[in-house]
C-alpha cells in the first residue's frame, strides 16, 4: 500500500512543474507587451501579479495534497 502512496503524492507534487511552465509564459508575454506597448505598463503588471498568484496557489494546494497524503495514508 505504501508505493501507491508515494505514487499517489509524487503526482500530487507534480502540479508544482505546471505552475512553473504556466508562471514561466506568463512572465515571457507580459514582457513581450510591455516591450512593444510601454504605455501599458501598470495594466499589464498587474494582471501579470494575479495569473501568477493564482499559479502559484495551485501549485501549493498540490504540495499541501500531497503532504496530507503522506501523512494520513502513509
Amino acid at each position: 500500500m505504501s508505493g501507491l502512496v508515494a505514487i499517489g503524492a509524487a503526482i500530487a507534487a507534480v502540479t508544482g512543474i505546471g505552475a512553473g511552465i504556466g508562471i514561466g509564459l506568463a512572465t515571457c508575454k507580459a514582457v513581450e507587451s510591455i516591450a512593444r506597448q510601454p504605455e501599458a505598463d501598470g495594466k499589464i503588471t498587474k494582471a501579470l501579479l494575479l495569473g501568477c498568484a493564482l499559479a502559484e496557489a495551485t501549485a501549493i494546494y498540490g504540495f499541501v495534497i500531497a503532504l496530507l497524503i503522506i501523512l494520513f495514508l502513509g
